[in-house]
């Protein structure tokens, strides 16, 4: 459960982050309260979770999970240019996260 309550975790991450950027500082009231509430549920799921997995490896799963989607929603959505590179390096990225998770 705690793998769940972490992988949850990690959109969130991804969430609150896009957001963070759609704020334009704090100044628009929308994406303000959307990176709180995101925040929010990011890291009390990162908390809960490391109750059970280690932090180095909690952590690092969070964020890769969370950098990884942001990335994408960038490209999909926010206007960050496309490349191979940046797509096999997001896999690459995957990967570790799943490794760490099998080395658990």
């Amino acid at each position: 459960m705690s793998w769940i309550v972490l992988i949850i975790s990690g959109l969130f991450e991804a969430v609150w982050a896009v957001a963070l950027g759609a704020s334009e500082g704090f100044t628009r009231l929308v994406p303000t309260v959307v990176f709180a509430v995101g925040l929010l549920l990011s890291m009390a799921g990162l908390a809960w979770a490391m109750k059970e997995i280690p932090t180095g490896t909690a952590y690092a799963v969070w964020v890769g999970i969370g950098a990884s989607l942001a990335v994408a929603y960038g490209m999909v959505f926010g206007g960050e240019t496309f490349s191979v590179v940046k797509v096999l390096l997001m896999i690459g990225l995957v990967g570790c996260i799943v490794g760490l998770k099998a080395v658990s």
